[in-house]
C-alpha cells in the first residue's frame, strides 16, 4: 500500500513510477522470501491487527500455504513491473498503471495472508476494482467490452459470496476462519451448512473460472495488454483457487457428495478448456482456454480430497502461476515482433530469434508437462491418486486434457516458430515489427522477466523433490487444521470449547 501511495503522490513522473515499482518489488520478493523461512522454521505466524485477540480482531495468519502464495505473487509482480517499464505505453502509466498494479498485489497478499472471511472479501473487491482499471486503460472498444463483462460477472460473484458471509455468520455469529471451523462443526442443520457451501462455491468458482461459470473469462482476457494479462492470467483465477482450497479444508470439510461433485465439475472443467483450445486460431484467447482447462486439474486434487491428491493439486498451482504468468509476457512478446496474435499470420520466430525461441519451448514444454519439466510431476500424482480411487472417469479426463494441450501447443509451436513467414496476400499490410528497432538496454527489460520465470520454472521441475516436500506439508495442514486452529485461537480457546 506504501508504494501505490507513494506512486500516486508521484503521479506522471513516469520514469520515476518505474524504478518505485522495480525497487519496491525487489523489496517484497525480499520479504516474501524471509516470511516463507520463517513460516517454515517457526510454524504458523499470527498477526493481531489492533491487539484485538481472535475471534473478535482481524487476523492474519502465515501458514505455509499463505506464504508460498505470497512468494509466488511476488515473484510474478518483480517479473511483470520489470516488463512493464517498456511493455507498458506512456499513456497508461500517466493514468496510472503502476499505482493501480500494486493496489491489485496488495489486494491479492492480503487475501492469501487474512484469516477472517469478511476481510477476504474485502481482498477480493480491492483486486476487482484494481483489475478493473488496469483492464480500461487505454481505453478502447474491445477494452470496454470485456471490461463490463469482467466486472459484472465478478460483481455478481461478490453479491453470491457477501451473501454466504451474511447466512455463516447469522449461524455462527464469526467470521474468523479458525474459529468458523470450530463451530460449524457443532451445527446440526447440515442442509443449511451445504447450502451455504454451495454459495461460497459459486463465489469462488465464478473468480477461478471453474465449469460452467468460466464463460467471462475468454472474452476478457485477450484484449488488455501483455503485462495486464500476465496478470490476470497468472495470479487472479488462482486467488479462486486458493479460496476454494483454503474453505473446503478449513471451514467446510467437504463430505462424499461435495467431492464427487467437485470431481465432476473438474472433468468438465477439463474437457470443455480443452475443446475450446482446439478451435481458436488466435494464440491470445488459445490461452484463455488453457488456464480454463488446468484449472481443472486442481479442483480433481480438492475433488478427491486426500492428501496426495492435494498435494498435487498445489503443486500444480504453483507451477501455474509461474507458467502461466510467463506465457502471456511470451505472447506480448511474440506480438510486439510480429504484430499479430493470429496464428496462420505468424511464422519464421525459430529461424530469426532462435535463442528467443529455445526460451519460448522451455515455457510452452512446461506446460504441456514434458518431462522432467514443472508440468509433468503434479500429474503423476492426481494421476495416481485417481488410480487408487478408481476413479477411471477423472483418469481419461486427465489424460485427453493433457493430449489436446499437447497438441495444441505443437500447433503454436509448427505455426508459430518452424513454419516460414506467411506470404502477404494482395492488399494486406506488413505487420511492423516493434521489437528489433528498440534499443538494446529495453529489449533485455522485456526479455529478462520471461528468462527469469522461465528459470523459476525450471526449479520448479528439476527440484521437484523440494516442491513436493513443500506441497505435501501443506496438504497435511490442510488435511490435520488443528495446528492452524491452535495457533490463531490458542489453547485456552480450544480448552474453554
Amino acid at each position: 500500500m506504501a508504494t501505490a501511495i507513494l506512486l500516486l503522490l508521484l503521479w506522471n513522473r513516469s520514469i520515476v513510477h518505474r524504478v518505485v515499482s522495480v525497487t519496491a518489488n525487489l523489496a517484497i520478493l525480499i520479504v516474501s522470501i524471509a516470511l516463507m523461512v520463517r513460516t517454515w522454521n517457526e510454524g504458523i505466524l499470527i498477526m493481531q491487527a489492533g491487539n484485538w485477540p481472535a475471534p473478535f480482531g482481524i487476523t492474519f495468519v502465515s501458514d505455509m500455504f499463505s506464504s508460498t502464495m505470497v512468494l509466488l505473487t511476488s515473484i510474478s509482480a518483480l517479473c511483470i513491473s520489470i516488463y512493464s517499464t517498456v511493455g507498458v505505453n506512456q499513456a497508461r502509466m500517466k493514468y496510472g498503471y503502476f499505482p493501480i498494479s500494486h493496489f491489485l498485489f496488495m489486494g491479492l497478499n492480503g487475501a492469501f495472508l487474512t484469516g477472517d472471511v469478511f476481510n477476504l472479501y474485502v481482498w477480493f473487491e480491492v483486486v476487482i476494482i484494481s483489475s478493473f482499471v488496469l483492464m480500461t486503460l487505454g481505453g478502447k472498444k474491445p477494452q470496454m467490452e470485456s471490461a463490463i463483462k469482467y466486472v459484472a460477472i465478478n460483481m455478481l460473484a461478490s453479491v453470491v459470496f457477501l451473501t454466504a458471509i451474511a447466512i455463516l455468520y447469522g449461524l455462527t455469529g464469526s467470521l474468523n476462519m479458525a474459529d468458523l471451523s470450530l463451530k460449524i462443526a457443532e451445527i446440526d442443520n447440515r442442509p443449511l451448512i451445504n447450502v451455504t457451501g454451495l454459495l461460497f462455491f459459486i463465489g469462488f468458482g465464478i473468480k477461478s473460472a471453474v465449469f460452467p461459470l468460466y464463460f467471462w473469462l475468454p472474452s476478457s482476457y485477450h484484449t488488455p495488454p501483455s503485462s495486464i494479462a500476465a496478470i490476470f492470467g497468472g495470479l487472479l483465477t488462482k486467488m479462486g483457487i486458493y479460496a476454494l482450497l483454503r474453505f473446503f479444508t478449513l471451514i467446510i470439510v467437504p463430505t462424499e457428495f461435495t467431492t464427487n461433485l467437485l470431481t465432476y465439475i473438474a472433468v468438465a472443467t477439463l474437457i470443455t478448456g480443452a475443446l475450446g483450445m482446439l478451435v481458436k486460431t488466435d494464440f491470445r484467447r488459445m490461452f484463455s482456454y488453457l488456464i480454463i482447462c488446468h484449472i481443472g486439474y486442481m479442483i480433481a486434487g480438492l475433488g478427491m480430497f486426500s492428501e496426495l491428491a492435494l498435494a498435487g493439486a498445489l503443486f500444480y498451482l504453483f507451477h501455474d502461476i509461474i507458467a502461466k504468468t510467463n506465457l502471456f509476457l511470451m505472447g506480448g512478446l511474440i506480438y510486439r515482433i510480429k504484430g499479430t496474435t493470429s496464428m496462420p499470420k505468424l511464422g519464421g520466430m525459430y529461424s530469426n530469434y532462435p535463442k528467443l525461441s529455445f526460451v519460448m519451448a522451455l515455457i510452452l514444454f512446461s506446460i504441456v508437462g514434458v518431462p522432467p519439466l514443472s508440468g509433468f510431476w503434479p500429474k503423476i500424482n492426481l494421476f495416481q491418486e485417481a488410480f487408487q480411487e478408481y476413479n477411471y472417469l477423472l483418469v481419461i479426463s486427465l489424460i485427453l486434457a493433457s493430449f489436446i494441450t499437447l497438441f495444441v501447443i505443437a500447433k503454436m509451436w509448427s505455426e508459430v516458430f518452424w513454419k516460414p513467414q506467411p506470404v502477404l496476400l494482395p492488399g494486406e499490410r506488413t505487420a511492423i515489427n516493434r521489437f528489433d528497432s528498440m534499443r538494446t538496454f529495453d529489449k533485455t527489460l522485456l526479455v529478462l522477466p520471461v528468462i527469469l520465470l522461465a528459470v523459476v520454472s525450471l526449479y520448479i521441475g528439476f527440484g521437484a523433490e523440494y516442491v513436493m516436500v513443500v506441497s505435501k506439508r501443506i496438504a497435511g495442514e490442510m488435511m490435520d487444521t488443528s495446528a492452524y486452529i491452535q495457533a490463531v485461537l490458542g489453547n485456552g480457546y480450544l480448552n474453554v470449547n
